[in-house]
């Protein structure tokens, strides 16, 4: 008998599997996506606000400028790529929003919903326009890709089982909150990220590479930003590094993906 409640119990979440995977832009790849992407937007949403309304926006209008127009150009490219392939209903409820933060902490993140956060920290890092579109379309391409979901759906799966997931969200929303909190860092450590997988990572660096190009932003500097923040950190590298690995072999798959970008790369 047991033998058989196991069997059916892998048979269910077998099906949930099956039943709630999507299909990840450009690489083709199937991903767990268990969370309705509005509930995704709900908590991000209320976590961008009060992250915003407890650290400090940036008053230097020269970064903050730079940080809104370079976000905005590669938010258009985003919707024009998505449009394009006919899959525009990814980006539905996307609410764009740039924002600058004063914070000495070399960092950066998009929460689904397209609301990122620049650290004043990275500028010095990204030293340019191409630096700061390398940063922003790689963020953002996490975003999209619903990296954060497919994550969160591995921490609901695990956590609850095939419980249906409607129940889940009505009758534990603490619970889901509790999960998402740990997934964003939001709560005590808000934009603390735990790190994204090697998978996501390099899906995020093969679609910001497009993304930026589309955008006007010359793809092939990515890999003069990514072996600046190679060279930099010592014994603690930087909080970016700490959620976004950089090595040799990155930048490798990164020099192998430019052919591909600069295909949609107009000066």
């Amino acid at each position: 008998m047991r033998s058989l409640a196991r069997v059916t119990f892998a048979a269910l979440i077998l099906s949930v599997i099956l039943q709630a995977c999507s299909i990840v832009p450009l690489t083709g790849r199937k991903q767990l996506h268990l969370l309705p992407e509005s509930q995704m937007l709900a908590m991000s949403f209320s976590s961008y606000t009060e992250f915003l309304n407890t650290n400090q926006v940036s008053g230097d209008r020269s970064a903050t400028n730079l940080v809104n127009t370079v976000g905005k150009d590669i938010a258009a490219a985003v919707t024009r790529y998505f449009t394009t392939n006919n899959t525009a209903d990814r980006l539905e409820g996307y609410q764009w929003e740039f924002n600058l933060v004063e914070d000495k902490t070399p960092n950066a993140w998009c929460m689904p919903g397209g609301k990122v956060v620049v650290y004043s920290g990275i500028l010095p890092y990204t030293q340019d326009r191409n630096g700061l579109a390398v940063v922003i379309s790689h963020e953002i391409a996490h975003a999209v890709a619903w990296h954060g979901n497919e994550r969160m759906s591995q921490g609901l799966l695990a956590q609850f089982g095939s419980v249906a997931l409607n129940e889940i969200i009505k009758e534990k929303p603490e619970e889901t909150k509790s999960i998402f909190n740990t997934a964003y860092g939001a709560g005590a450590q808000l934009g603390v990220m735990l790190p994204f997988s090697r998978e996501h990572e390099l899906e995020a660096d093969r679609l910001g590479l497009i993304f930026m190009a589309m955008a006007g932003y010359d793809p092939q500097t990515a890999v003069a930003f990514w072996e600046r923040m190679n060279k930099i950190g010592g014994s603690k590298p930087p909080e970016f590094l700490s959620t976004h690995t950089s090595d040799d072999r990155r930048i490798s798959k990164i020099k192998s993906n430019l052919p591909e970008a600069m295909k949609y790369y107009k000066k």
